[in-house]
């Protein structure tokens, strides 16, 4: 929710009016009740520019998430039909099965040693294919 300011000025005045009621009571001076309430304004002012600040970074986020929000990519074939750069989509299609299989499960946050057994490969030779992949794009890109 964004921040409100007024809503915020009414709670602020209507605290600071009990605040210096309970002052007045025990017999403060109006000189000392003032600073006070300078004081104070000025922290509730430093406080709503930060909470204004935060609070349009995090609309903000949320909105370009919302926009950004994409199906997971399941199978190798919908990896390869998401690719929007051609010479992206150039590399992956001549890279064989095994490899694109091993960036999709990357992709889907498996570690090495999670997808070495699934591919049937060592993990050494996972590291391999993907240096491999990685020397192809640096030279297309």
């Amino acid at each position: 929710m964004a921040y409100n300011h007024g809503r915020e000025d009414r709670k602020w005045r209507i605290w600071k009016e009990a605040e210096e009621k309970l002052l007045r009571e025990y017999g403060v001076d109006e000189t000392t009740i003032e600073q006070i309430r300078i004081a104070d304004r000025a922290d509730f002012n430093s406080n709503r520019r930060f909470y204004r600040w935060t609070n349009d970074v995090a609309e903000y986020l949320e909105d370009m998430a919302d926009r950004e929000r994409q199906a997971e990519v399941g199978t190798v074939e919908e990896l390869l039909d998401e690719i929007e750069s051609e010479n992206l989509y150039q590399v992956l299609v001549t890279v064989d099965g095994r490899t694109l299989k091993i960036v999709l499960l990357k992709m889907q946050g498996y570690s090495t040693k999670e997808i070495a057994p699934l591919v049937h490969l060592t993990t050494g030779a996972i590291y391999a294919r993907l240096d491999h992949l990685r020397k192809k794009l640096r030279k297309i890109l």
